[in-house]
């Protein structure tokens, strides 16, 4: 089998999650999840804690491919607190997509 472009000589020396590999060849081969499936799957993705609290409310691709990623807050006073967790629910959406897909988390209220 060749390997004409080359796409497979990248390897990643430490461990890594199964979803960031399946993402990695998800992304050489063309297929990538959408975003679509991440509000279809927020429920699950953020866990009860985080998902009872914000919903997405819009999602602009920008123009090297990641996402600006816009929640509402359930209740104003949560913005804070949400705040302080989007490292955590960036990295549950980076982990979701395979590969680091978030540009920015902005809150609405």
């Amino acid at each position: 089998m060749s390997n004409p472009q080359n796409k497979f000589t990248h390897r990643i020396a430490r461990p890594q999650t199964i979803a960031g590999a399946m993402g990695g060849l998800l992304r050489i081969f063309g297929v990538r999840a959408s975003d679509a499936d991440l509000v279809a799957r927020w429920d699950t993705i953020m866990g009860p804690e985080i998902s009872s609290i914000a919903k997405i409310v819009a999602i602009k691709k920008t123009r090297d491919g990641k996402f600006n990623i816009t929640l509402r807050p359930a209740n104003p006073a949560f913005t804070l607190q949400l705040s302080y967790m989007s490292d955590e629910i960036t990295n549950k959406i980076n982990k979701y997509f395979g590969h680091d897909a978030v540009a920015k988390i902005s809150f609405r209220k």
